[in-house]
């Protein structure tokens, strides 16, 4: 347990360098490009080496792109030299930050470039959690190292002056990311306790980007299990988030259909969609949640009928698993899983699996494999060809169930950019709350009549997808007061580690 939530294979350390050597490059390509004049600028990107001078194969495919055809230095013009040497980036636009896997507040916004080598080219600019860089989402989302060193090539880190893409191919770095990601693509193979074999890989923030295991596991894993077998994957949130990226973004890349979805409930959960008292982390829980009560139960079970008839809009059938707590009583059970069979979903199990181990989801695992059986008619939610507002739209009205979008003029604007650049047959990731159906956290239930506001709007061209930011989303997270820190030692004897969790 202490390898897979510490180090493991050191995924999220290639992540990070990766993401890391991408910010450096794009500041020290702006640094080199004000300081120097196009033919120093040429002189060093293409240097004479033993005697020779050529341009290396990422540049020779940049000179491509500008439709310059020629492969021999010596005998580009002027104009093609400052065409090639120049990606006049626009500072203002930047939208790659660098990353790191420790929660620290004050990095949130920072001033980078104040030392005096710098020469006066200060820019603000931010770190965010390591699992939210794109780079992660791509490793996710990828099918083989060909397809990661395309993808990372398409990342887009800002616009130049005249509002073009900007992309990690032409910064040349994409060769080396992928250098420092090839360990990182393959899965690592741990085992439960009880010896089942299990794919850990990826860990993509599931605000900003998809928050799925990766394609490449599920692939290994159903070529493994065989015709007959299993393969049981993460879809991160709920219904409304998890379930919907995976069917719209990941279903889409990997070209696999699943054949069932499980749906996991709580009574607990339900109570508080059923107007409970609301829980604080750390805190004693209130009686409500710890005592038979079927009024909240029956009132909450209208989130679980809302995240039922989400899957249903995507023609998969949904067996619930009722993940029992020892302070759930027989009556709630029952009711929870009576009303989830009325409400549509194939079946509704209790699980005991946490305190029995496999036995305890032996039903469970049986309900599944029935309703496996089923016919499905899987559907995406909308086509790609939609404008990028109406595929917001579609997954507001019908999964969240708002009233309408409201975009500001930053989102619009960006909207309109991302069309003109061509990057309008994206499917959308929306960057929501997962604490409610709507944006707003405390609105718990089924909330309806809402407007949706769309505060921003940006995209991961390389991992493939647009992102609507409703609300503020925080990228980086923050130490609360007393952070688990305090718990956590190593024994200098046996090197057993105290108190992770």
């Amino acid at each position: 347990m202490e390898e897979f939530n510490l180090h493991l294979t050191g995924d999220i350390h290639a992540i990070t360098a990766a993401n890391n050597l991408l910010a450096a490059a794009i500041d020290a390509r702006i640094l080199h490009e004000n300081t120097q004049s196009d033919k120093s600028l040429y002189n060093r990107l293409v240097p004479v080496v033993n005697g020779m001078r050529g341009f290396s194969p990422i540049q020779l495919a940049r000179l491509r792109r500008l439709g310059i055809n020629k492969t021999d230095p010596k005998t580009l013009t002027e104009e093609e030299i400052s065409k090639f040497v120049r990606l006049d980036i626009d500072p203002s636009t930047i939208t790659w930050q660098r990353v790191v896997d420790t929660n620290d507040r004050f990095l949130r916004k920072i001033t980078v470039g104040q030392a005096n080598t710098e020469k006066g080219f200060v820019r603000q600019a931010q770190f965010d959690i390591a699992v939210a860089s794109e780079i992660m989402a791509i490793l996710a989302l990828t099918t083989s190292l060909q397809d990661m060193k395309e993808r990372l090539g398409r990342m887009v880190v800002a616009n130049d002056k005249k509002g073009q893409p900007v992309t990690a191919e032409d910064l040349g770095v994409t060769g080396a990311l992928a250098v420092l990601m090839k360990d990182a693509i393959k899965p690592t193979l741990m085992q439960t306790l009880e010896g089942t074999p299990v794919f850990v890989h990826a860990g993509p923030f599931a605000n900003i980007a998809h928050g799925n295991s990766s394609v490449l596991a599920d692939k290994i894993a159903l070529k493994l299990v065989g015709e007959k077998g299993f393969v049981v994957t993460e879809a991160g949130f709920g219904a409304d988030i998890g379930m919907e990226k995976f069917f719209n973004i990941k279903c889409r890349a990997s070209g696999l259909v699943p054949s069932v979805v499980v749906l996991v409930a709580t009574v607990r959960a339900l109570k508080m969609h059923g107007g409970g008292p609301n829980v604080t982390a750390g805190a004693p829980l209130k009686k409500e949640y710890t005592e038979e009560n079927l009024q909240l139960v029956a009132d909450g079970c209208c989130n679980l009928q809302k995240q039922i008839q989400i899957t249903q809009l995507f023609g998969v059938p949904v067996v619930v698993a009722l993940n029992v707590f020892k302070t759930d009583s027989p009556a709630e059970v029952d009711l929870v899983c009576k009303i989830a069979k009325e409400s549509g979903a194939f079946d509704a199990v209790p699980c005991n699996h946490w305190s029995a181990g496999g036995k305890g989801a032996v039903k469970l695992a049986q309900a599944v494999e029935k309703a496996a059986n089923q016919k499905t008619s899987f559907k995406y939610l909308y086509s790609l060809e939609l404008p990028i507002v109406e595929k917001i739209r579609i997954i507001a009205q019908k999964v969240y169930g708002a009233q309408d979008i409201e975009l500001s003029p930053a989102a619009q604007s960006q909207v309109d950019r991302y069309t003109r650049q061509g990057f309008g047959n994206l499917p959308i990731c929306m960057a929501k709350t997962h604490l409610s159906l709507s944006h707003q956290p405390e609105r718990k239930g089924v909330p309806t009549g809402f407007i949706l506001p769309i505060s921003d709007v940006r995209a991961s061209i390389g991992a493939g997808f647009i992102y609507p930011l409703v609300g503020t989303m925080s990228t980086m997270p923050g130490l609360p007061t007393r952070p688990c820190f305090y718990d956590i030692d190593l024994d200098p004897i046996t090197e057993q580690v105290k108190g992770l969790f």
